[in-house]
């Protein structure tokens, strides 16, 4: 039986009937003092991997400039657009919560910088990434499910170049500046923020529009090049690669994110890319933690949670064949091992 994925259909009222929605999730045990410790939020880590991530955005772009006419261009465009669109799309998650920096206008200034470089709408998103903290992977109540059952393969293909996705954002972004809202969307969105997310909206789309009304006066790609293209063709390390590995075929309607969450272990550079996400159980169970803490965090929790994959091969080589099964048996799910003294059930 196909599942219904929207926020207002059938598997919405079975999610609040059966107390799935806005359910008290578990929580591995953590010592007061340890916790407080791990919550403290400081300027300094996000200044710093703000400004170097700025820097290089900066020199990869001048490079692509300067190269262009040459072969040189391509690898300085790909820098650049990972920078732009997958940077950017690690950034926006963080500074949502409000914990990549201390100072909160800095959470804000970057939160809608990144935004935009994504082509999401900062305030909307607000609101459906509290809804996706509430009730993860609750069908019915989540409207950040990235792969449904049965999935989309195509559509995740698509999302290589950010077509599907991409797309879709581009195509709410018009509709909210002629100030129309989708029934998903006024389920999440309480009625004095909406005409902050129109507003919001038109201002990226003046940005967007300068950006291509330059392109046709000179000629040339160029301008799109450097704003509103990079999201498609630099935000798939993210979007893709890294954001599939956090949920994808694992349970749907459970209270525990140990069981459908994985943490990854990641290199260095893959690291800074995605600000620390990798650490995908740690942050939903405890999301008030900075990304610098994640992976202090990760050694206080690790024995209570499943053990986690040694990298992105390793994940994608459970996601692929269980994507894959799901086309015709979408009641399949990866079961995460528990430590026995701690299970929850499914």
């Amino acid at each position: 039986m196909k599942r219904d994925y929207t926020l207002t259909g059938p598997d919405s009222a079975r999610a609040r009937a059966s107390g799935l929605a806005g359910a008290k999730w578990y929580a591995t045990p953590v010592p007061r003092p340890v916790m407080k410790e791990l919550m403290t939020r400081r300027d300094w880590p996000a200044v710093r991997d703000t400004t170097i991530w700025l820097v290089a955005l900066v020199s990869s772009g001048s490079l692509a400039y300067f190269a262009c006419g040459s072969i040189w261009a391509v690898p300085c465009f790909i820098v650049y657009g990972v920078l732009y669109g997958s940077c950017g799309d690690s950034r926006w998650h963080e500074c949502g919560h409000g914990t990549a920096f201390r100072s909160r206008w800095l959470n804000v200034l970057i939160y809608h910088f990144a935004a935009f470089l994504i082509l999401r709408n900062g305030i909307l998103w607000r609101w459906s990434h509290s809804r996706h903290h509430t009730d993860t992977i609750i069908v019915g109540r989540d409207p950040e499910i990235a792969a449904p059952r049965p999935p989309n393969l195509l559509g995740v293909v698509l999302d290589l170049l950010y077509l599907r996705t991409g797309a879709a954002e581009l195509r709410r972004m018009i509709r909210h500046v002629c100030g129309i809202m989708s029934p998903d969307e006024r389920d999440f969105v309480p009625d004095s923020e909406r005409w902050k997310v129109f507003l919001e909206a038109r201002i990226q789309f003046a940005v967007l529009c300068a950006a291509a009304i330059c392109s046709v006066l000179i000629r040339s790609l160029m301008p799109l090049m450097f704003i509103g293209l990079p999201t498609f063709y630099g935000a798939w390390m993210d979007l893709v690669v890294f954001a599939y590995m956090q949920h994808a075929g694992l349970a749907e309607d459970v209270t525990d994110h140990r069981l459908n969450t994985r943490t990854v272990y990641l290199n260095p550079i893959f690291r800074f890319v995605y600000w620390n996400m990798n650490y995908h159980v740690e942050h939903p169970m405890f999301p008030m933690v900075p990304y610098h803490a994640l992976p202090k965090l990760h050694q206080v929790i690790k024995d209570d949670c499943p053990p986690a994959y040694s990298g992105v091969i390793s994940a994608w080589r459970e996601i692929v064949p269980t994507l894959w099964r799901q086309r015709r048996d979408p009641t399949f799910f990866v079961m995460r091992p528990l430590p026995p003294a701690r299970e929850s059930s499914v």
